[in-house]
């Protein structure tokens, strides 16, 4: 029993004194000042990320807003938050509100009950601006910016202005510091035992997400080395150039690269560098086919959103997830067919403590393998409104949920089966199924084969 109130007293130590801390912070928070000009809006921006006009602050108190900037401030991002009346101008708002301001970044305006926003490409690019704000259309003013916030975040790339630092931003006196640094050393002592114990348990998540993810990406390897035994490329057949074994060395260097990053990964983080060299491969497979067709070469352009192992996507098309909003995804041509006649995608399924599902409903332990063929800067904007969409921002090397997501069991009228995924279940393939790879004799360039043993007959 003592051991008990032994442990649980410093945790209420601790919750008593961040209560304090946040207590003594909250009260020297600055408050917007009246604005009738883009200038002055402008001005309060490049000292804090979120600015509400007087006329406007029945939207968002004081207390929403400053929970806001300090949730922008956390993440060290150029996101500008302005909240003005319904009947403030509009003409070349943001056009003038991104040029008064001067830094790069992705400006959100709640004007009234409407809203929008607007992005430097270098930050985030249109097609998730115009997916985010979508996102988010018909909420209320916290519900809304908070809900964008959360979503923008984990996609924007650069860093928050360094004015947002300033000592005349935040106006704090010299005794609220003192009492700030009191408290905090005071939490110091229990904040140490407590990480200790929250290390160990990460590293436990971080082992258990990486084996969920092994069975996949030991999938997509091996799917890619059937592709290459189904290529029946020969470096010497007749009308072979230099770019086409180029694109075929690139080929063979990415199944092995894919194979060797797997090998060696021992957080989920490094099944991104697997997924990339993935899409790498299968970009050279297509140039390579194109060669050999007589078509031009095709752009470069991420994969087929509704399963990587399609190849590179040929276009962005319009899909609407079920109980989801419309957004743009790329797609490879088969789907984008299939999409125009309105049938169902092929999507990616993976197991889950509950069946199988697509992977963006599977949780975030498959946040690395998605940002490998996508890349961190469109995907928010793709998965808006899914399980792996909505956790972004948690560590990627998190557990999945030990409850099913909402919404699971409903009817999926692609396939005839509940969402649950119940059925027989489709054994993944086990990691020495890859195929392994052999010089060819007559041009020293490598080939794969499906077993162990002998090469394939040459051709």
């Amino acid at each position: 029993m003592k051991a008990v109130v032994l442990t649980r007293a410093p945790l209420r130590l601790l919750v008593a004194l961040a209560v304090a801390v946040l207590a003594v912070l909250s009260t020297g928070l600055p408050r917007a000042e009246a604005a009738d000009s883009v200038s002055t809006v402008a001005r309060a921006l490049r000292e804090s990320p979120v600015y509400v006009d007087p006329a406007a602050s029945g939207q968002l108190s004081p207390e929403d807003a400053a929970a806001l900037a300090r949730r922008i401030e956390d993440a060290d991002k150029p996101l500008f938050v302005a909240v003005l009346p319904a009947g403030y101008p509009t003409e070349n708002l943001f056009t003038d509100l991104r040029t008064a301001t001067g830094v790069t970044g992705v400006y959100a305006v709640r004007l009234g009950d409407r809203f929008d926003a607007r992005a430097d490409s270098s930050v985030l690019s249109r097609t998730a601006v115009r997916n985010l704000v979508t996102s988010v259309q018909g909420q209320d003013a916290v519900t809304q910016l908070t809900d964008f916030t959360d979503r923008a975040l984990p996609a924007m790339r650069g860093s928050a202005p360094a004015s947002w630092g300033g000592s005349g931003r935040t106006g704090v006196p010299s005794t609220t510091l003192i009492t700030v640094g009191a408290l905090l050393v005071l939490c110091g002592a229990g904040a140490y035992a407590m990480a200790r114990h929250t290390r160990r348990r990460r590293e436990e998540e971080q082992r258990t997400a990486l084996e969920k993810l092994r069975v996949v990406v030991d999938e997509d390897i091996t799917a890619f080395g059937e592709e290459l035994d189904r290529l029946d490329f020969h470096p010497a057949e007749p009308g072979a150039d230099d770019a086409m074994r180029a694109d075929y060395e690139r080929a063979l260097d990415a199944y092995e690269q894919a194979k060797q990053h797997m090998a060696e990964a021992r957080r989920p983080e490094d099944v991104r560098a697997v997924t990339e060299a993935l899409k790498e491969g299968r970009f050279s497979l297509a140039q390579l086919a194109a060669r050999r067709e007589g078509r031009p070469l095709p752009e470069r352009r991420p994969p087929c959103f509704f399963d990587p192992r399609h190849g590179p996507s040929v276009a962005d098309a319009s899909w609407t997830p079920p109980g989801g909003v419309t957004r743009e995804v790329p797609v490879c041509a088969a789907d984008r067919v299939r999409l125009a006649e309105g049938r169902e995608p092929q999507i990616r399924e993976v197991d889950t403590a509950w069946g199988r599902r697509p992977y963006w409903d599977a949780g975030p332990a498959y946040g690395p393998w998605a940002g490998g063929y996508f890349g961190g800067g469109i995907l928010p904007g793709l998965l808006v409104g899914t399980l792996l969409g909505s956790m972004m921002a948690t560590p990627s090397y998190a557990a999945e949920a030990s409850e099913p997501p909402a919404g699971a069991g409903a009817a999926d009228p692609a396939t005839g089966t509940d969402m649950l995924g119940r059925g027989p279940g489709r054994p993944a393939p086990h990691r020495d199924a890859r195929p392994a790879l052999c010089r060819h004799p007559d041009s020293g360039m490598r080939r794969p084969r499906t077993d162990a043993g002998a090469p394939p007959p040459p051709l």
